[in-house]
């Protein structure tokens, strides 16, 4: 792929993006690591052709399957809350590849991603974007994201892309001593996001503020 379809023209321009970091900065977002993230990766990549010119906007969009590529924002937030005071993320699980962007930020803040997505043409196109992008510590699994990856555990950060109703047990003795889960939790009418840390035996959960997510979903698609 080209630098011009990497970097993109007109509305995927570099002044766009700087747009969008300045309002991503407005609502908060400090980490000055995942901001240069979110202003250097091409989230137009990550969306079909005809939605690509909305790509810098702050606003999630379909991806097909009922799906959706999260807002900036979101990603943002998520990603630093997940990092907290760390400069650099060891092992991280993330629940729900979907199109592969929140995957392509977590990858430039990590030894390693493992990345799991239960619909296989999604997890395919995603494996090509992260391909193109040189995400080589990335490893894609297409399986139930409830029960993790406990084969490449423990994991320092878990990222749900989706909503559970309740953080799924299985991924509660995945995370390591000392780290991070961040997820969405409730149903269609109410979500809150949720920080999650484990400190020996103990998991401590912290509600941090309202969102909007596809429900976490059980099962895989072909």
């Amino acid at each position: 792929m080209n630098k011009i379809a990497i970097e993109g023209i007109g509305m995927t321009s570099r002044r766009t993006r700087e747009r969008l970091i300045e309002r991503l900065m407005e609502q908060g977002i400090s980490n000055y690591q995942v901001l240069e993230l979110i202003r250097s990766t091409p989230r137009h990549m990550f969306l079909d052709e005809a939605l690509s010119h909305r790509a810098y906007e702050d606003v999630a969009l379909p991806i097909g399957y009922n799906q959706t590529i999260s807002q900036p924002y979101i990603v943002a937030r998520m990603t630093e809350i997940l990092m907290g005071g760390a400069k650099k993320l060891g092992n991280v699980l993330e629940i729900g590849t979907g199109c592969g962007y929140q995957t392509a930020i977590l990858s430039r803040l990590s030894d390693q991603v493992l990345s799991v997505e239960r619909i296989r043409p999604l997890q395919e196109k995603a494996r090509k974007r992260l391909s193109t992008l040189k995400c080589y510590n990335v490893q894609l699994r297409h399986a139930d994201g409830g029960f993790g990856w406990p084969a490449k555990g423990p994991f320092d950060a878990i990222l749900s892309a989706a909503a559970p109703r309740e953080v799924p047990s299985e991924l509660l003795p995945q995370l390591a001593d000392g780290g991070r889960l961040v997820t969405p939790i409730g149903d269609e009418r109410k979500q809150h996001l949720v920080l999650v840390t484990r400190e020996g035996d103990e998991y401590t959960e912290q509600v941090l503020e309202q969102v909007n997510f596809v429900p976490f979903l059980s099962g895989t698609v072909r």
